[in-house]
């Protein structure tokens, strides 16, 4: 099934390493390649550059923006963040946010291209939570409309968890839309407001999920006409995931990506992809971001 290559932009260095037995599964970035490999997709791997300091205090509190850089984050943050900022986890956010916006533009000139990380929604205007340490998508997309690269972004954000972060940074624009569909009783307790919010009941299936989230994405699709399309195509939501509360099924997330790939080829919208959650064991979490990806890079190619 390899095709023509798939467009992703990656960097070893999105896996730095975490205190040993950590929770979070970082090496499922370092282990996307040889994932995708394992399918047979074949992969044009682009490099990101380091997004530059100012466009992360664009939309994060400076002074949170300087500690992190500096390694130097309070302990309560950490805490909140739910991983320690080390050097190298302060790399990695300028890597992921510049892999985000380069997946962006490479979006807008060919179509559709995806960042081998990314979909760090639940860091806010103040700073860090989640697992998240900063908001590339909000990165992105505030400078990709101050570049003038567009003039209306979509943000479809299809974590089991709510982008909440996203959403109290976008509060108010109308030139960056967010949408995000997840688990109602799921993290975050308290949730933000998105332009658009789609909750769900636990263990909500394929068929209802993509029946509760297809009308409301081609509405806000055809209402305000984005000129590209970032995507949050978070794993968690699948129903082996150990941090998800959804039931959708390895189909159920293919038909998914099929379904987001048709309205944005409709819509006349560019396709960044950004990779988003999943808590499974990392070769799990891996194999499944990678089916998504391919998946998302076959649909799109079949509707050229």
């Amino acid at each position: 099934m390899s095709g023509e290559a798939l467009p992703l932009f990656f960097h070893p260095d999105y896996a730095p390493p975490l205190p040993p037995g950590h929770r979070f599964p970082m090496s499922k970035y370092a282990l996307l390649p040889g994932a995708l490999a394992d399918l047979g997709q074949a992969v044009e791997r682009l490099d990101p550059l380091l997004m530059a300091p100012e466009w992360l205090s664009a939309v994060h509190d400076p002074a949170y923006v300087e500690a992190v850089l500096a390694a130097a984050v309070p302990p309560d943050i950490e805490r909140r963040i739910g991983i320690p900022v080390t050097a190298a986890v302060a790399h990695r956010t300028r890597l992921v946010a510049g892999g985000t916006h380069a997946a962006a533009w490479h979006a807008l000139a060919h179509g559709w291209a995806a960042n081998g990380a990314g979909g760090s929604h639940h860091a806010g205007p103040e700073g860090g939570a989640g697992y998240c340490v900063t908001n590339d998508l909000a990165i992105a997309a505030n400078r990709l409309v101050a570049e003038g690269a567009v003039t209306r972004i979509l943000i479809v954000d299809c974590d089991v968890h709510q982008g909440d972060g996203t959403a109290r940074i976008m509060a108010g624009r109308e030139d960056i839309i967010t949408l995000s569909i997840h688990a109602a009783k799921n993290f975050p307790v308290r949730k933000a407001q998105s332009h658009q919010d789609i909750e769900l009941s636990d263990g909500t299936g394929d068929a209802d999920y993509l029946a509760a989230l297809e009308p409301v994405l081609l509405a806000l699709l055809a209402r305000h006409r984005p000129q590209l399309v970032l995507y949050q195509a978070g794993v968690d939501p699948h129903r082996d995931d150990r941090l998800g509360r959804l039931a959708l099924s390895d189909a159920g997330l293919a038909a998914r990506e099929a379904l987001v790939v048709r309205a944005c080829r409709q819509a006349g919208a560019a396709l960044a992809v950004t990779l988003g959650g999943g808590y499974a064991d990392p070769p799990v979490a891996a194999a499944r971001h990678a089916a998504v990806l391919a998946a998302s890079w076959r649909a799109w190619l079949a509707a050229a």
